[in-house]
């Protein structure tokens, strides 16, 4: 198997998923006592929100390339950057390393794509939601979104930052999420993309009026079948 190195932190929550999923898909496609080879540099979230409050994207890039280098040291011959909103420095991180980063939003594009998706909506921070970073390179790729709504985006961006990063799950955030999803299908989306690792502690993948693509899921699939070659 090939070594993965793995840029955390960006919330642990987060994190900890991602080492979940990615070795129980390695179990299951490869051998059942099986264990994914990676490294984790699992970064002190704090001072990177405190960047993001300050819109100060130069410093953050700067901690995860420095990160990317460090797990290319340790002889990773892939990365991935466990965040989505992270990926808005991905374009500086895979230029300042010699190995592959897995972009999150590609994967999604292809597993739409799949699924035949005419019309998405986004759902994620506020940075995901409306910036170009993750929403463009998803266009790019064939997949049609609706527009943000902004009330939306600022609902489920402080349901992410006040609530389920310090680990906080409520059944107001449950049906608030619950409510915006029913709202994208009558404004014609015929899936929903979770571009948060979080949501998915407040969002039912396989119960809601709308098919639900965890970004999560699906990024942490495609690492695991990079791993295995």
């Amino acid at each position: 198997m090939r070594k993965l190195g793995m840029i955390g932190g960006m919330s642990w929550i987060s994190t900890r998923a991602y080492y979940e999923k990615i070795n129980r898909r390695v179990q299951k496609l490869g051998q059942a006592i099986a264990s994914a080879p990676m490294t984790i540099e699992n970064l002190d979230y704090a001072p990177i929100h405190q960047r993001i409050q300050d819109d100060d994207w130069s410093g953050i890039t700067d901690i995860l390339i420095e990160a990317a280098r460090r797990l290319e040291s340790t002889g990773a011959e892939g990365l991935a950057i466990a965040s989505n909103v992270m990926h808005k420095a991905y374009d500086d991180v895979a230029q300042a390393v010699d190995i592959p980063v897995i972009h999150i939003a590609d994967t999604v594009a292809q597993h739409l794509a799949e699924a035949k998706i005419e019309n998405a909506a986004l759902l994620g921070t506020r940075a995901v939601m409306t910036e170009g970073f993750y929403r463009q390179r998803l266009v790019g790729h064939g997949v049609s979104l609706l527009p943000p709504n902004m009330q939306d985006v600022e609902l489920v961006d402080g349901i992410i930052y006040k609530e389920l990063i310090l680990g906080r799950v409520t059944r107001d955030a449950e049906r608030a999420l619950r409510t915006i999803i029913t709202g994208k299908e009558k404004a014609g989306a015929n899936a929903i993309i979770l571009a948060s690792t979080e949501l998915e502690l407040v969002v039912d993948t396989r119960a809601n009026v709308l098919p639900v693509f965890d970004s999560t899921e699906i990024h942490c699939n495609a690492i695991s079948e990079w791993i295995l070659g």
